[in-house]
């Protein structure tokens, strides 16, 4: 398993040197670096952080498809930025402190997240479609009323607010950047002391139970620490829906393994690696004709359905 994380920093490694030096000259490497640097650390921090939250989140519900996208935290994100515009317009949120913006987004997602989501899991009591059914309804709820403000708009609001509403890593406000790098990172460094009892909690509610583990209080603390990592990372660049569970679903498959002091460094891995060559993409073949959450989702959602596929055969 080391002998794999190792070869997957490798290829992260590449195209992290790829991404940052391809097509630089002696008269503009400074500007283009300046640039550039940004967007790598943009792109590892929301690709560690999507990645990490995802596999911590069906570890909490006991289920590999779930990601906290699919419960509708995009549409929350979706339903703020709507509202934000339509009630001080775009020209006020561009005059507007960047940073009190990105706590805004970040509060309110994490509020919806602790209170909604973590009241339906207590009722539900591990019955993951009927959470995945109201995870679907919560989220439709927002995005019906993100449509309804979005159809009595301003049309030239409608433009600005259409740039908002996809993950890009074109234009990284560095401010803002800088304050998710703290968040994350912290929220990261003290979900690692907690992998041993996440071991304990993959084996099921019961087993972790009468192996020592409070298991109300782990999952409502991995709960709120999946939010802020979501949130965080959504209000940074955008969301970007299905890329969750498309890394932790390869990082089970490529580690086999149960512990995840190995499968969370593998997701992030992964994540990271493709959202690296996902840009490169985007930028030298697409050459920004197509946002590249539009790729990743359009993968993810294909790995989705395999995956229900696969669960009903089984």
């Amino acid at each position: 398993m080391k002998k794999k994380l190792v070869l997957l920093s490798m290829v992260l490694v590449l195209g992290i040197g790829l991404f940052l030096f391809l097509g630089l000259n002696p008269n503009s490497y400074q500007y283009a670096l300046s640039r550039r640097i940004p967007k790598i650390i943009a792109i590892a921090l929301t690709g560690g952080a999507i990645a990490y939250a995802s596999m911590v989140f069906q570890t909490v519900t006991e289920n590999r498809i779930l990601t906290p996208s699919v419960l509708g935290l995009d549409a929350v994100y979706v339903f703020i930025q709507t509202i934000l515009i339509f009630i001080v317009g775009s020209e006020a949120m561009a005059r507007a402190d960047h940073r009190m913006l990105f706590l805004v987004s970040v509060v309110a997602m994490v509020g919806f997240s602790v209170g909604v989501l973590g009241f339906i899991l207590k009722k539900v009591k591990g019955n993951i479609y009927l959470l995945l059914l109201v995870g679907i309804v919560t989220g439709t709820f927002f995005r019906s009323a993100s449509s309804f403000v979005q159809v009595i708009i301003d049309p030239n609001e409608f433009l600005v607010l259409q740039g908002r509403l996809f993950a890009s890593f074109n234009n990284v406000n560095t401010r803002v950047l800088w304050i998710s790098f703290v968040l994350l990172v912290a929220a990261m460094v003290y979900g690692m002391s907690k992998v041993k009892e996440l071991d304990v909690l993959s084996l099921g509610r019961d087993h972790a139970i009468n192996l020592g583990v409070d298991h109300k209080r782990l999952v409502n603390t991995m709960l709120i620490l999946v939010a802020i990592l979501i949130s965080v990372s959504t209000a940074l660049v955008g969301p970007i829906t299905f890329l969750g569970i498309l890394v932790t679903n390869l990082s089970r498959e490529l580690l086999k393994t149960y512990q995840h002091s190995y499968l969370i460094p593998g997701a992030m891995l992964i994540s990271a690696t493709a959202l690296v060559y996902g840009q490169l993409l985007v930028e030298r073949i697409f050459v920004f004709s197509t946002p590249i959450s539009v790729i990743i989702n359009f993968i993810g959602g294909l790995y989705f359905i395999y995956l229900l596929v696969r669960e009903n055969q089984l």
